[in-house]
């Protein structure tokens, strides 16, 4: 697919310095050299469809991850946010299916992870989650006559390669749609009743200081018709802002 038959990406929020981007899943957000033989990414849509050639990523969501992605063209603002992330001053919350239901109901998953590259040494690595809903579904699995799957709200303290994806897989309660950490039985169900297709994972809201003005900007992602679909499982409302976009929270201190 070329960038000029791409739809348009969604932008949630454009100011002098900053954009932020609904990435659709399935997009790589930049090209790589893992993934050479790509032509069409998210940045390079982005700065076409922007007119802003300059545009960086600040942090980055893996291909099969959608929601907020924050991109600046301003070099003291961009090292500014890196800062931010580095230091554990941006929030971060995703929504997450997963199989299986959770001994707690709420936790931190503190284990180490490696990096991208083969035999990288482990690092630090923590998420907190709660457990949002669960349901039980009338679908075999093995020896089970029915399934059972929780929707999962992350927030991930470090910024580890797949840290979230590895974390639940660690608990025991992988992701659905995760053809590398999670279950294929429980991903064919996924397909075969609802019609998804995707890794149900979604960073849903990015919390962080502005790097020019230092007002706290909350920005949110709406959830694609798979999720929604999906969602339906749990009959679940109110997980999202009432449109996607932007809500201020006032001035914050600046750095």
């Amino acid at each position: 697919m070329s960038t000029d038959d791409a739809a348009p990406l969604q932008i949630l929020y454009s100011d002098e310095v900053l954009l932020v981007v609904n990435k659709p899943p399935g997009l790589l957000a930049h090209r790589s050299k893992i993934a050479a033989c790509e032509t069409h990414d998210l940045l390079s849509s982005l700065r076409a469809q922007s007119g802003r050639g300059a545009l960086r990523l600040v942090h980055r969501l893996d291909r099969a991850t959608s929601g907020v992605l924050l991109c600046c063209d301003d070099h003291a603002a961009h090292v500014k946010l890196g800062h931010a992330f580095e230091h554990r001053e941006v929030e971060k919350r995703y929504l997450a299916i997963a199989r299986g239901w959770p001994e707690a109901e709420a936790g931190l998953i503190d284990h180490p992870l490696s990096g991208e590259r083969k035999n990288s040494p482990a690092k630090p690595a923590q998420t907190r989650y709660r457990v949002l809903a669960t349901c039980q579904q009338p679908w075999p699995s093995g020896r089970w006559d029915t399934s059972r799957y929780s929707l999962i709200e992350a927030e991930p303290l470090t910024g580890r390669y797949r840290q979230i994806r590895r974390h639940l897989k660690h608990l025991g309660h992988p992701l659905i749609g995760d053809t590398s950490f999670g279950k294929g039985d429980h991903n064919r169900l996924f397909r075969m009743h609802l019609g998804v297709h995707r890794m149900l994972l979604h960073a849903q809201r990015l919390n962080f200081g502005h790097p020019v003005t230092g007002e706290r900007l909350t920005v949110e992602a709406p959830l694609d018709d798979a999720w929604q679909r999906a969602l339906g499982l749990f009959e679940c409302t109110g997980l999202t802002s009432e449109g996607p976009g932007l809500r201020s929270e006032g001035p914050g201190p600046r750095a």
